[in-house]
């Protein structure tokens, strides 16, 4: 893989992180990990950032007494590269669906399986890239990185660390979508082109992620 090759821009602006101006996700970057993205609107998570999100307007969250997070997976699944790992890949998705559980067992309590009552949440690391802040995208792929601006002054180059994620949540009865989200999220900037991407670098990112659906369910549970 060449390194010109690099990831569309994901820059949204996470709450406590630094990064690039928030923007939402296009409908050329999505994966394919969910089943209909027709039914998405532009929303704000209850941090602040901005999402593409669809939740069923019958939605009736007394008749839920248990959440059920399946393991998180990459879609599509990566190519690990010199700078993006293995292990970082697996520390990515580990602590992802450490963060879900967590954050969600503030909510409900966490059930071994779906079933009547039970909320499935199904979600996916749909992109994960380290680029050179300011360059401009020429190939959307799931993993890639690239050494080619020079940061203003500095000689150095800057490189953003970013994620991608894509979540439904269904009926654990039926199988039937509840609601869905799309969202970016930008982590801590390597020093420059050499440095390899550790899962420390995006765990702020999941972790707001994470928060989010958690406050998203109180929400709509006063509702």
């Amino acid at each position: 893989m060449k390194l010109r090759q690099v990831i569309t821009v994901l820059c949204v602006a996470s709450l406590g992180l630094a990064g690039c101006a928030s923007k939402i996700t296009q409908p050329d970057e999505y994966s394919g990990f969910l089943s209909d993205y027709s039914q998405l609107k532009e929303a704000k998570s209850p941090s602040g950032a901005e999402v593409m999100r669809w939740v069923d307007p019958k939605l009736d969250l007394s008749r839920y007494s248990a959440v059920y997070v399946e393991p998180t997976q990459f879609y599509p699944r990566p190519q690990a590269t010199a700078k993006i790992p293995d292990s970082t890949l697996r520390g990515i998705n580990d602590y992802f669906n450490q963060a879900l559980k967590r954050e969600l067992a503030k909510s409900l309590p966490l059930a071994n399986g779906p079933g009547p009552g039970v909320i499935v949440v199904r979600a996916a690391i749909t992109a994960v890239s380290s680029k050179t802040e300011g360059l401009k995208p020429y190939e959307f792929v799931p993993v890639a990185l690239v050494a080619a601006a020079v940061s203003t002054g500095t000689g150095i180059r800057d490189q953003e660390t970013t994620l991608g994620t894509e979540a439904q949540f269904l009926d654990g009865a039926n199988g039937k979508v509840l609601a869905q989200v799309v969202r970016k999220g930008t982590g801590k900037p390597l020093a420059n082109d050499s440095q390899v991407m550790q899962a420390n670098d995006v765990k702020g990112v999941i972790d707001g992620w994470a928060s989010d659906l958690h406050q998203s369910y109180v929400k709509l549970k006063k509702h």
